[in-house]
């Protein structure tokens, strides 16, 4: 077949969860390396009825290590291997899960970043084969 064939105008949208999987993750990345590079002892997010306690320092390294792993498997989702599909939406539903959690702190970035996870969780599982070569 040729590749006109095999792939729809949706492998773009593929792409796109790719690229966003990179770049969240270098955020995410950055954000944990700077809160271990400036520790404080715990950090006070206070909503209108929430109160969220926790060590600086912990969250920095959960955030390094989520940061680097989606940046890794955003690559090899740009390189159609499956198995980073696989990985990259069990990855995309744990941030997910993870921003219900803050919906009540900070609503609006909660859902955005919601909106964009449950877009990328679409386009890699309908569309994300569309990339393989």
């Amino acid at each position: 077949m040729s590749d006109s064939q095999q792939r729809s105008g949706w492998a773009g949208w593929a792409v796109f969860a790719g690229i966003v999987l990179i770049v969240a993750g270098a955020f995410d990345a950055l954000l944990g390396l700077t809160a271990i590079l400036a520790p404080a002892e715990k950090f006070i997010a206070a909503g209108d009825a929430y109160i969220l306690l926790f060590n600086v320092v912990g969250w920095g390294w959960w955030h390094l290590i989520i940061g680097l792993a989606l940046v890794l498997v955003g690559i090899f989702v740009l390189r159609g291997a499956a198995w980073a599909r696989v990985i990259a939406i069990i990855l995309v539903a744990i941030n997910a899960i993870s921003q219900l959690a803050l919906l009540g702190v900070q609503p609006w970035w909660s859902i955005a970043v919601l909106a964009l996870d449950v877009i990328i969780i679409y386009a890699l599982t309908v569309h994300g084969r569309e990339l393989k070569d």
